[in-house]
């Protein structure tokens, strides 16, 4: 493609790439791409539709956004304009506890669909934890499970993006996203890493977030891993409605719309953990996030997932 550095006209595009101090924004019209400087706090991320005039860059409105906490509190724009979200798994290295529920519960109050694919069936660890995972999450969501390194599986996650629909990988550093990627582009060579033996966790080797189109016209993000999902501006209600595992309590309702699962009259939860229909496990997980739901107070100041110094060893 054409690579040209300055835009005289106003045009519409979409970010592509995000290099922190810059984006990438392809123009459709025209079939060009062209590197646009931005501030660090900009609050850009891939998958915004853009108006670019004399290298001044206007966002357009989002139709949806996905953003996560850190574990020090700092709030990260994660991607814009996005229809599914895949929560890459594996049994090495294992996600924090509440990673799954935390992005599930992200996903859907975001209006996306949310995706759990069980990545490195090649590996012995594999079939032990696949059967847990679906233990707990095969009736509340898709699940897929397959290997990066064989192909298996491979197809059937490519085709649940269909022509228009994008979607996301996240994870925790060392699970495959880049490898899954790359085995639905082969053509596309991201760098992947090894695990490390003793900690049983990845390094990061993607370093910037990246949009890439799929043959069958869908569109996935590319972006660097991390080891925590904290929930930005989820309600109580929220969680109670969106919680994997309680779709049968959605179902059959509670007294109070506003129920939270605890204690109240009439709780559907609680008449189904009382039955035994619901884990103990998965309520005690709810309860957790629940807690921190509470007392969750920071409002949502983004820091848009960018450019990271690779550590080197």
């Amino acid at each position: 493609m054409k690579t040209t550095q300055i835009a005289d006209t106003s045009e519409a595009g979409l970010i592509v790439a995000h290099y922190g101090v810059a984006v990438e924004v392809f123009f459709a019209a025209v079939g060009e791409r062209r590197m646009i400087r931005v501030k660090r706090s900009s609050g850009h991320v891939v998958g915004d539709r853009v108006m670019i005039r004399d290298e001044i860059l206007t966002r357009l409105e989002r139709k949806s956004e996905l953003s996560r906490m850190d574990a020090r509190g700092g709030v990260h724009l994660v991607g814009a304009n996005l229809d599914l979200l895949g929560i890459v798994v594996s049994c090495e290295p294992l996600p924090p506890p509440g990673f799954i529920d935390r992005a599930i519960v992200a996903a859907r109050a975001a209006g996306l669909r949310p995706i759990l694919i069980i990545n490195k069936e090649d590996l012995p660890c594999t079939a032990a934890y696949r059967a847990e995972i679906l233990s707990i999450y095969d009736e509340s969501l898709t699940t897929i499970s397959l290997s990066a390194i064989t192909g298996a599986g491979l197809s059937q996650l490519g085709g649940l993006f269909g022509k228009g629909l994008r979607g996301i990988f996240v994870g925790t550093t060392g699970v495959g996203k880049s490898s899954i990627l790359n085995g639905l582009l082969p053509d596309l060579g991201l760098q992947t890493g090894e695990i490390n033996e003793t900690s049983k966790r990845g390094r990061h080797t993607t370093t910037v977030s990246t949009l890439h189109t799929l043959p069958g016209g869908g569109e996935l993000v590319d972006s660097p891993g991390f080891n925590d999902f904290g929930l930005v501006a989820i309600t109580a209600r929220q969680l109670a409605l969106f919680f994997p595992g309680f779709e049968q309590a959605r179902e059959r309702g509670c007294r109070f719309r506003d129920c939270r699962h605890r204690d109240e009259p009439g709780c559907a939860v609680s008449e189904l953990l009382a039955a035994g229909a619901i884990n103990n496990d998965r309520y005690s997980a709810y309860l957790q996030i629940l807690g921190e739901v509470d007392g969750l107070t920071v409002e949502p100041k983004y820091r848009v997932m960018r450019h990271r110094r690779k550590k080197s060893g």
